[in-house]
């Protein structure tokens, strides 16, 4: 029985792995940590909501981290416009053609911060 609760560095995963570098950047929040790996697994997001300063952005930066992903935080404005989000096509007069830059809704990791501030116009963008 011991055996089974004692396993090696080697017989962790990839999972604990990074739970563990989750758990040395963020202390004490173990349920956070717990249901913010569960909605990765389960291919979901995440609604975070608190007054600021509970590390809401250092934890969701620090799985951006953990993940090896690409990471952008996003600040919803009334003035934002859904191509801020989705990206344009911006053109090259050098060879006469235009060039999608994608916008912050590509990445990885998106933290989109005081959503609710944003125009219905970027909220139904980000539905789609």
């Amino acid at each position: 029985m011991k055996e089974n609760n004692e396993a090696g560095i080697a017989d962790r995963g990839p999972l604990a792995d990074l739970k563990l570098q989750l758990q040395s950047i963020i202390v004490g929040q173990e349920l956070l940590l717990d249901r913010l790996l569960i909605a990765l697994l389960a291919g979901g997001h995440v609604l975070l909501e608190g007054p600021p300063g509970l590390a809401k952005t250092t934890v969701v930066h620090a799985l951006a981290s953990g993940l090896h992903a690409a990471f952008q935080r996003v600040q919803f404005t009334p003035d934002l416009m859904p191509g801020d989000l989705t990206g344009s096509e911006i053109y090259e007069p050098a060879n006469g053609s235009f060039r999608f830059v994608a916008g912050p809704l590509f990445h990885e990791v998106l933290l989109a911060d005081e959503i609710n501030r944003a125009p219905p116009k970027v909220q139904s963008a980000l539905l789609e």
